[in-house]
């Protein structure tokens, strides 16, 4: 009988450039990751990335609202973060 092979983990969704995240996560067809060396927010929702500049904000928290609606909840050492406070970057 041959021992169980290692699972591999996920591979990672963002640019090689970037790192590795300090949070990162992924539900109800969303992901996140966050990259507090480069002010990065990057979110994956239906196949398209969008990333932010993350400003002064070092994110530590998400939430996410039940019911089957999109929306993510970020908080930071400010408080909430609201997307729409965040340049988006290209």
């Amino acid at each position: 009988m041959e021992p169980m092979k290692p699972m591999k983990g996920m591979e990672p969704w963002w640019p090689e450039d970037l790192g590795q995240p300090s949070t990162s996560g992924a539900q109800n067809g969303m992901k996140y990751a966050f990259f507090p060396g480069k002010h990065r927010l990057l979110i994956e929702q239906d196949g398209k990335t969008t990333t932010y500049d993350s400003g002064d904000h070092k994110i530590g928290g998400v939430s996410q609202q039940d019911g089957g609606s999109k929306s993510l909840t970020f908080t930071s050492q400010n408080g909430d973060v609201d997307l729409g406070s965040l340049k988006k970057v290209d």
